[in-house]
């Protein structure tokens, strides 16, 4: 079986609800992170390539420039879902994310939105923003990087945030109409495959309408490139990725959406681990174990300790 049969992808989701392919368009809107300019903490994440922060205000192109680029690329859709992914895409003034965001959604077959931002930085006035878009018949997607629910390893990697954070937010969001992706992280240093366990049954607990599993990357110029390079720190092999991916997926009901089960990078920048040079590798090992062991959803109720 292919993996849409296997798991609630984005990709079929969207295609269901709306009867055709919807893409998502990804976008640079200049946004800074107050992990990095001082607000919170400076250098960011341990994970963070600190060479990129040169660039963090830079915005080459238009928002409609980038979109309309964006989907020269793509022939399978002609509907997009504009992903303001870059950096933390609601740290900045309201009236400014209103003008970029409507940038976006005023455009030729632009159906919604995704943005991608921390836990922390989702003031009410963002929130009522976005269920304003809602309200208009827009897809909204808010994309939160909680990475793990483990408020040591959050402190351990400099994240800036805890848990605390993410559990006061998400529900607000859903009760307005704002559906939630929560991004995490399966690889971070000290974590086990019971601790990526443990936090997919707090956000289960929590809710949430989507997730977005990534692999851990180790790249140039990060705190954790100092690690590797030293030997203090393993990057994660792909049977480990795959067996804890899997397990996960298998524990997550069938009605949540999957944005993505494995993430990819390329060298230069990739130090570590060198499998996710391929982007379909490790969807094609989990898609291979879970027509094995059974699809999403199927340990639903089954205890992990």
């Amino acid at each position: 079986m292919q993996l849409h049969e296997l798991v609630n992808t984005i990709g079929q989701d969207l295609q269901r609800r709306y009867g055709e392919k919807v893409h998502k368009l990804t976008l640079h809107g200049g946004f800074s992170c107050p992990n990095r300019d001082g607000t919170i903490g400076r250098g960011g994440c341990t994970f963070c390539n600190v060479a990129s922060f040169v660039d963090e205000n830079t915005q080459v192109e238009s928002i409609p420039q980038q979109l309309t680029h964006r989907a020269q690329e793509i022939s399978r859709a002609k509907k997009y879902l504009a992903y303001f992914q870059a950096y933390t895409s609601t740290y900045a003034e309201v009236q400014l994310l209103k003008n970029m965001y409507e940038q976006a959604l005023h455009q030729a077959d632009i159906v919604g939105l995704c943005v991608g931002t921390r836990p922390d930085c989702v003031p009410d006035a963002v929130l009522t923003l976005l269920a304003d878009y809602v309200a208009q018949g827009y897809e909204v997607w808010l994309e939160l990087g909680l990475q793990t629910a483990n408020d040591q390893t959050l402190k351990r990697i400099n994240r800036g945030h805890g848990f605390a954070e993410y559990a006061d937010i998400v529900p607000k969001a859903r009760r307005l109409g704002i559906k939630v992706c929560t991004h995490l992280i399966v690889g971070l240093p000290r974590e086990t495959k019971a601790d990526n366990l443990e936090t997919l049954d707090k956000v289960l607990t929590i809710e949430t309408d989507g997730i977005k599993l990534h692999n851990l990357h180790i790249v140039t110029g990060s705190t954790m490139a100092k690690a590797w390079q030293s030997g203090r720190l393993a990057a994660i092999s792909l049977p480990e990725y795959v067996d804890i991916a899997c397990e996960m997926i298998r524990r997550t009901p069938s009605n949540i959406v999957y944005h993505r089960v494995s993430s990819a990078a390329r060298r230069p920048t990739l130090l570590a681990p060198l499998w996710c040079e391929n982007r379909w590798l490790a969807m094609t090992e989990i898609g291979k174990v879970l027509d094995k062991l059974g699809p999403q959803g199927s340990l639903i109720g089954q205890s992990f300790r």
